[in-house]
Parts: C-alpha cells; sequence; structure tokens
C-alpha cells in the first residue's frame, strides 16, 4: 500500500475480487504486526481471521428494496423485548428446525408440543414492538468450523464490529451467507410489524494487544493507565478510546452502516458510560438524520474506574446532556425486586419497606416531579431524565437472575401462587410507568435459569427459552398479552414529555407502606379515557383507597384485562387485592 494525504494508505487492485479474502499486516515502530482483517470489513471468513470481499447489494434477499421498518412516533411507544438468537429458538420443544440460527428464528407457522405458538409467531401474539438481540456482530468465543456447537456465549467479546456472526449462520465459511440470513431475519421482523435493535459492544474488544485496531495502530483505539497498560472501565481487559478522532469517526459510520445497510430500527450501547458525550452526541445525531425515529439506549454506567474524566462520561446522570439517547432506570429496577448486588435482597413486590419513593420515581420516567421525594430515591438522589423518552424502565434483562429465579431466592418460603403474583405485579409496574418499557424474553411466561445468574457462557439447559412453560404458566401468558395490548392501546401511559407528566399524573394519598397509587387526568395524552387510577399493593393483605369522584370501571384486578370493564365501582373507597396491581378508568 501506499501512503497518501492524511496518514491514509491505499493500493487498487483490478478484476473481480469477490469472494477473495485478505488480511492486512503492518509494519511500526513496535515492529511488524500479525495478520488481521480490516477494522471495517464488511464480510469475513470463518471465526472472523480474515476480511472477504462481498458485493452487499448481491446479499439482499428478494424483496429488501420493499422493506420497511415499523413505524415509531415516539420512543415511549417502544415496548422493547430483550432476546438471544440461540436462546429463543435451541430448545426441544420450540417447534423450530433451524435452532439457534439466524433463519430459525424467521420461521413462522412454529408451536410447541402443545400447540402454542413459539419462535416469530409468539412475539406477534405477545404485541412487543421490538425485539433487542443480544450480539449478533461477529464475536470471538464461539468456534465457527464446528457445525451445530453446543458452545455458548452472549457475545460480549467483539471481533469484528461490522459484520454478523457466523455461529447463527448456516455457513460461516462464506461471508455473505451471514450476511444474506441475517437480513432475511430483519425483513421476517419487520414483516410481523416489530422492529430490530442492536445491541453493540464499542467500549471494549475481546483481544487487546493482538486486536484488529492495536495491531494496525498501536494504542491508539485504547485508553491507557498512568504506567502505559491499557486501562480496564469495561472490566474485560481493556476499554476503547471514543473521543479520539478515527475511534469516534469509527463508531458513527458502524452504527450508520448497520442501520442503512441492515435496516436496523436502533441500538442498545453496552457500557454507555465509557463513551465520552461528545461520542454519544454525534452517533445520535447521525442517527436520527438517517433514520429519524431510530431508538437509542444504553446503560448509563462504567463497570470499573477509568481515565476518561466523570463530567465527559454517558452516565445516566449525564443523559439529559444527550437528546435523543435512553438510559436504564437501575433505581426501579432494584427499587421493585431488590439490589443485583445482593440476590436474597428484598424490594416492593417481595417485602422491603421503604420502596415507595423509588417506585414513584420510575414512575415519571426519572424526570422531575413535584411529588417525589428525592432525597428517599434509592440510588439517584435527583431526576436524571430531560424527558421520559430518556429513560427505560424494567426488572431483569440478560444480566443477573431473571426475575422469577430472583423472586425465589428472596422469598424462598413462599408457595409459587405468592411468587407469581409478586412477578405480575413487577412486570405490570415496568408496564404501566412512563417511559420505556424493556422485558427480558420468557418473562411473560416466568423464565428461569436454574437459579444461574452470570450464564453468559452457560449451557443451553440453562439459557433456552422452554416453551413448556407458556403451557403450564398460560394465564401469566396471557396476562402479559393483555397487559402490553393495554399500554398499546392507551396513550395515557406513554406520555414524550415531562411537562405532560407533570400535569396529568397526579399521586394519590395512601395510608401505611407497601403501597403507592395514582391517577393520570384529563385525556392525557388524547388518551379515550378521561381518567385512569392505578394502584399497586405490595402488602399480603387488601388494602383500600380513596377514590377520587367519578363513574369508574374496573379494568384490572390483578389477574386478568378487561378493556370494556370488568365491573363497575362504586364508592369512595375500593380494596386493592393483595400483591396486585388494579387499573380503573373513567
Amino acid at each position: 500500500m501506499e501512503k497518501s494525504g492524511d496518514g491514509v494508505w491505499t493500493t487498487s487492485t483490478d478484476g473481480d475480487r469477490k469472494g477473495q479474502f485478505y488480511t492486512f499486516q503492518v509494519e511500526t515502530e513496535a515492529g511488524v504486526s500479525k495478520e488481521v482483517p480490516d477494522p471495517y470489513a464488511k464480510a469475513v471468513g470463518v471465526n472472523g481471521l480474515r476480511g472477504m470481499v462481498v458485493d452487499l447489494a448481491q446479499t439482499n434477499p428478494a424483496g429488501w428494496d420493499a422493506d420497511r421498518s415499523p413505524a415509531l412516533p415516539h420512543p415511549t411507544d417502544a415496548i422493547l423485548y430483550e432476546m438471544h438468537v440461540r436462546d429463543f429458538t435451541i430448545a426441544a420443544n420450540s417447534g423450530v428446525r433451524r435452532k439457534g440460527k439466524f433463519a430459525g428464528v424467521a420461521e413462522t407457522g412454529t408451536k410447541n408440543r402443545e400447540g402454542l405458538t413459539t419462535g416469530i409467531d409468539h412475539l406477534k401474539e405477545l404485541g412487543v414492538t421490538h425485539v433487542h438481540l443480544l450480539p449478533v456482530f461477529d464475536y470471538y468465543s464461539v468456534n465457527e468450523t464446528v457445525q451445530n456447537n453446543a458452545q455458548y456465549n452472549w457475545g460480549y467479546d467483539p471481533l469484528n464490529y461490522n459484520t454478523p456472526e457466523g455461529s447463527y449462520s448456516s455457513d460461516a465459511y462464506d461471508g455473505a451467507t451471514r450476511i444474506r440470513e441475517f437480513k432475511s431475519l430483519i425483513q421476517a421482523l419487520h414483516a410481523a410489524g416489530i422492529g430490530v435493535v442492536m445491541d453493540v459492544v464499542y467500549n471494549h474488544t475481546m483481544l487487546g494487544e493482538n486486536s484488529n485496531f492495536n495491531q494496525l495502530v498501536p494504542d491508539y483505539y485504547y485508553r491507557h493507565r498512568a504506567d502505559g497498560k491499557f486501562s480496564n472501565g469495561a472490566s474485560c481487559g481493556n476499554e476503547t478510546a471514543s473521543e479520539q478522532p478515527m475511534m469516534r469517526k469509527f463508531l458513527v459510520e458502524s452504527v450508520l452502516f448497520w442501520a442503512q445497510e441492515y435496516h436496523i430500527d436502533g441500538f442498545r450501547f453496552d457500557l454507555m458510560g465509557l463513551h465520552d458525550i461528545e461520542t454519544m452526541n454525534a452517533i445520535s445525531t447521525a442517527l436520527h438524520f438517517s433514520k429519524p425515529d431510530i431508538i437509542l439506549y444504553g446503560e448509563g454506567w462504567t463497570a470499573g474506574d477509568t481515565p476518561l474524566p466523570e463530567a465527559q462520561r454517558s452516565t445516566k446522570a449525564h443523559i439529559g446532556q444527550i437528546p435523543g439517547v435512553a438510559a436504564f432506570g437501575d433505581d426501579l429496577r432494584d427499587a421493585v425486586k431488590g439490589s443485583v448486588f445482593d440476590a436474597k435482597d428484598r424490594g416492593f413486590v417481595s417485602g422491603k419497606a421503604g420502596m415507595e419513593e423509588s417506585v414513584k420515581f420510575g414512575i415519571v420516567a426519572a424526570t422531575q416531579h413535584p411529588q417525589v421525594d428525592y432525597s428517599k430515591v434509592n440510588y439517584s438522589k435527583a431526576p436524571w431524565a430531560a424527558q421520559p423518552t430518556q429513560c427505560v424502565n424494567y426488572v431483569s434483562c440478560h444480566d443477573n437472575h431473571t426475575l422469577w429465579d430472583r423472586l425465589h431466592n428472596s422469598n424462598p418460603q413462599d408457595a409459587v401462587a405468592t411468587r407469581v403474583r409478586m412477578h405480575r405485579l413487577a412486570e405490570t409496574i415496568v408496564l404501566t410507568s412512563q417511559g420505556i418499557p424493556f422485558l427480558l424474553s420468557g418473562t411473560e411466561m416466568l423464565r428461569s435459569k436454574n437459579g444461574v445468574e452470570n450464564s453468559y457462557n452457560s449451557p443451553d439447559a440453562v439459557n433456552q427459552i422452554d416453551w413448556s412453560r407458556k403451557t403450564n404458566f398460560r394465564s401469566v401468558n396471557r396476562y402479559f398479552k393483555e397487559l402490553i395490548h393495554l399500554r398499546k392501546k392507551h396513550p395515557a401511559f406513554r406520555m414524550s414529555e415531562a411537562e405532560q407528566i407533570r400535569q396529568h399524573l397526579q399521586f394519590l394519598p395512601v395510608s401505611g407502606g407497601g403501597l403507592v397509587a395514582f391517577m393520570i387526568s384529563d385525556h392525557a395524552n388524547g388518551d379515550a379515557w378521561k381518567k385512569i387510577v392505578v394502584a399497586y399493593n405490595a402488602n399480603r393483605t387488601p388494602v383500600n383507597i380513596d377514590l377520587p369522584q367519578g363513574g369508574w370501571k374496573l379494568i384490572s384486578d390483578g389477574n386478568r384485562i378487561d378493556q370494556k370493564g370488568i365491573k363497575p365501582v362504586g364508592g369512595v373507597q375500593f380494596a386493592v387485592p393483595a400483591l396486585s396491581a388494579v387499573i380503573l378508568a373513567e
């Protein structure tokens, strides 16, 4: 290659090189590098060891030009469903033929052994708006040369950022096949009315010294400690330096490539706190210009200390400085079920006292509200979201225990039926709060990982979705479906501006702990219902709430939901059942 202006090295070649593989090797002051792929490579061979020349137009499935993303007027209209490609289809009872593959997730007409829908048809039936796919870029830890390899990983060990993972493909040796099959999956989800969010992990790489970045431009793409060693804010051995101009350029161009070439609808940024605010704003600006209804969110924290100054970190405390980007609300997560740092700690639904203000904080999506006492919120002593579109509410995700396993840990003495009520109450809080709701795949059927907390490399027996649970917990699955439909039908639950929440959402006075109630008034956000009352009772006995004047009807009694009304409600008080959420409307 020859050096040209601005430090760019170029070469040109004659003839059709499609399908040929290539690597780079450079000579620097440190010596001659290893052979590595182009960090910008759009296609790679098996195990990502070589770049591959590809004609991307020829990777498009039939009808790709007509593929359209589902509309998303506001981020708060999204209902996110986090899933892993392999988990979703690998179980023997999934009814999927191409288990563990992109193509398997795209299959329709699949059923479990009892004849209930599975796979993509289950997602349509459930009503979620977006699937959040755990890493599907090319990652390091699974050997792609072994067909039907039982080896498992979540994929937070990046190798090649701009090409799909080969172990999810029917042919990992041909770089074009994995591209075509991933596009076909996206196309199938779009046809089902479901958007696609990619989980992206730009904050670190699996390899440090031997990474593609470091072999070609030693030390440039990473942060270092004072002693010259890699800094480790990701707790994975290294952290990338988003503030470096070429790293920032790489991040912006990479997400744009995925959005434009693959029709991706959103991105979740792993350890977003390690990215500097200027870079996240550059990403948000570029993506929103290309696709105005893109949805962007991330982890608003780091995993360890970092040389990046605190004021420059894209943490949840600074999310108000990054318009168009949301952060996960760990305040509500731990308030509802207990701290993730103590596997037996209880939360609001499982019997811990003093969590009411933290739950209220989540209900208003971490925004400013005059009725929240921020001094009593578990983590954040001030609102951090400028708008509800900047807060993702959740109680479980791939990290830590599933909600069902957590409730078993914290409340082992309780009967299954009692824990089912806790579980339903917890997710009702998520789906009736303002902000963006986020669900772990399988939570709608009480997903268990056999008690394993950090299952990043656990076998399929631990991680797989067991589709028999949909049959065994049919009433829970039906409740989730009705609750999701309720949220989608009623815009009062998904206001897009903080001022709307302050105007229309009022917390009701309650007596005693373990009880939170609020009213949404005046056809909020154009809702057909004039007024809505929601009450969460985490007590083991029914508790009365005082009802504002009105002609109320009971919409949900905590077990079932009927938007036409289960029954009319008279009087000035209403008894909220134990361990339940109720919804009333006028």
